[in-house]
């Protein structure tokens, strides 16, 4: 056999026989699941009706902010999820962080929701 072809032949048996080349394949694979698929749904949808709220209620919380980021946001755009969502967390990112806590923020909810209670909701 000659040296190149016996070259080539090990180069690519050696790609072929790596960890790192399965796990290659293997996240692409799980890239196209159903449960993948519904869990990049859940989090959109999720991302999307935070967002919404912080920019009609013009300001968000740190603690807010760091969640939205830190649990929600970094894990979608691993799983490839983009688009809409990336561009309501780059309006969100602009708005002004305050630094309150998990009562007053669920307060200055409480109050938004009591002041539209006149309004129809559907």
């Amino acid at each position: 056999m000659e040296p190149w072809l016996q070259t080539a032949l090990t180069v690519i048996g050696s790609v072929l026989a790596s960890s790192g080349f399965w796990a290659w394949l293997q996240s692409r694979r799980d890239k196209k699941d159903a449960k993948t698929r519904m869990i990049l749904g859940l989090g959109h949808d999720r991302i999307i009706n935070l967002c919404m709220r912080y920019i009609d209620r013009g300001w968000i919380g740190s603690d807010e902010f760091e969640d939205l980021i830190k649990y929600l946001w970094n894990p979608y755009s691993e799983m490839g999820g983009n688009g809409t969502a990336e561009r309501l967390i780059r309006a969100v990112e602009k708005l002004p962080i305050k630094k309150t806590t998990y009562v007053e923020q669920a307060k200055a909810g409480q109050e938004k929701h009591e002041n539209k209670s006149d309004e129809q909701w559907w």
